[in-house]
């Protein structure tokens, strides 16, 4: 079966799916996405998606025309257009067609696109052994607007995913411009010390992720003493435990960083009790999506 795209309102092949050479996603990196992920056919917190997405939009100043459009709508369509039912989805908005010239005023009308392809987690093992990080020379800016948008714009992400991958590393931690713990390239991090749940705040210069969230509201409903703050480099060396958060990986322990063991090197019991708490609040949702 041919693989449809949704683009603009209208659910095409991906073969018929056409984009302006002057669209300034493509020109300026000017637009945002959304990376989610589907289980049952169903987008597991895609209000929280939108909302985020949307609250970006109006910041960029895309809000306004984007309102014209059903995303919701557009994301369950073209699960059911492809027939999947576990998936990875990308929702991406871009100022659209514009002057060669960086002049936003020149761009009518957006450009939408969702796209969304057959999910394979990773196996069981992975999570048992956990991922391996190491510290990137890329620096997150805390005072950059950039720095809360998903924004299309993910040169510094993918620069610290190259350095990562050239050492062995699974995921890219980055530091902001202070030189406190910021965030993973394409993830959230939180460590665990003397029982403590600690994770960058937001003024660190992190994205809000969608899973951080979750992660934070098990921790609330469990008691568990959560803490958002500034935190230092040697708090990740020196933790009992670490994972990262993102929608497609759930929650991952982070079992070493820079070479050396993060606590045991193995998944610790917080962690294992958070990845648990997350799946039973899918498996909750998937419940009442089917």
């Amino acid at each position: 079966m041919a693989e449809i795209i949704y683009l603009n309102g209208r659910l095409v092949p991906r073969s018929e799916a056409k984009l302006s050479v002057f669209d300034h996603g493509f020109l300026y990196g000017y637009g945002l996405f959304e990376t989610m992920r589907a289980y049952n056919g169903r987008v597991f917190r895609l209000d929280r998606h939108l909302t985020r997405l949307y609250r970006s939009a109006e910041i960029l100043g895309l809000a306004s025309r984007l309102a014209a459009f059903d995303l919701e709508t557009a994301c369950l369509e073209i699960l059911q257009a492809n027939e999947l039912k576990e998936a990875r989805l990308r929702l991406t908005v871009t100022a659209g067609e514009g002057d060669m010239t960086p002049d936003p005023g020149t761009c009518s009308s957006l450009t939408v696109l969702v796209t969304a392809k057959n999910l394979v987690p990773l196996p069981p093992q992975k999570y048992e052994l956990g991922f391996r990080a190491a510290l990137s020379s890329v620096r997150r800016n805390s005072q950059s607007p950039l720095s809360r948008l998903k924004s299309s714009c993910y040169l510094d992400n993918i620069l610290a995913r190259m350095e990562a991958k050239a050492v062995g590393a699974d995921e890219a931690i980055l530091l902001n411009e202070r030189g406190h713990l910021a965030e993973g390239s394409t993830s959230n991090i939180f460590v665990v010390s003397k029982g403590m749940l600690i994770t960058p705040s937001l003024e660190s210069g992190v994205l809000p992720g969608i899973t951080r969230e979750a992660v934070l509201e098990i921790a609330q409903a469990s008691n568990i003493k959560t803490v958002e703050r500034q935190v230092e480099l040697r708090e990740l060396t020196e933790a009992e435990e670490a994972f990262i958060t993102n929608s497609i990986l759930e929650i991952m322990p982070l079992t070493w960083f820079g070479g050396k063991a993060i606590g045991t090197s193995g998944l610790g019991k917080l962690t294992k009790d958070f990845i648990a708490a997350y799946r039973k609040l899918v498996n909750e949702t998937r419940g009442k999506m089917a």
